[in-house]
């Protein structure tokens, strides 16, 4: 059983969305902590609710980033963590931060990448006109949304869509994909082999 840490910013529909899978015995993982950056997020609520250990951390409190990183160091090191899930977590980790937890930080990006990185992804596709976009599990590395590609799913982008509609649709392929991805890193079935996810067993 794999010993993960949510980061959240807001309502924390990814993280219930693990919650739940680890509450069904879909995935064999413990949550031993989630942190938000933010006060009052939804996901330290879920967290509550769900009987997990929770904390805000303010990154206002610290002079640098690097404070406020090593702050996050000490609590993940506090709990043994072994992988850190990023849900929805609106901060831009330093090649530091990341450099410590190599290939064992994952994040869930709204759109196929490479294309549409940073914010505002689904918005960039609506603009754009593509005919299809979706979600991306990938490996946190130095770059911005640049990481080895774990899974992705594929949505259907409607000629009448809004940003919000293409959003809630892709938004329902992340709750599906990103516990599946953190399942397989338990069941060490993901080798990264030349900067690409090898999943062992298809």
């Amino acid at each position: 059983m794999i010993k993960i840490t949510v980061f959240a910013s807001g309502r924390g529909s990814n993280l219930q969305a693990i919650i739940d899978a680890v509450s069904s015995g879909y995935l064999p993982a413990e949550i031993c902590l989630v942190v938000s950056d933010r006060e009052g997020a939804e996901a330290l609520s879920r967290a509550d609710r769900a009987g997990i250990t929770n904390k805000f951390i303010d990154p206002k409190s610290f002079e640098e980033q690097a404070d406020f990183e090593a702050e996050l160091l000490a609590e993940l090191r506090g709990v043994g963590v072994e992988l850190v899930v990023l849900a929805g977590f609106m901060r831009i980790l330093s090649a530091d931060f990341v450099g410590e937890f190599s290939n064992k930080i994952i994040n869930i990006h709204p759109s196929l990448l490479p294309a549409f990185k940073g914010l505002e992804a689904q918005k960039q596709a609506v603009e754009y006109g593509v005919r299809y976009s979706g979600c991306t599990v990938h490996f946190v590395d130095r770059g911005i949304d640049t990481g080895p590609i774990i899974l992705q799913a594929v949505v259907e982008v409607k000629e009448d869509d809004s940003v919000e509609d293409l959003a809630a649709r892709i938004l329902e392929q992340e709750h599906r994909i990103y516990p599946r991805a953190i399942k397989l890193i338990a069941e060490d079935r993901v080798k990264i082999e030349g900067g690409r996810v090898i999943i062992e067993g298809g």
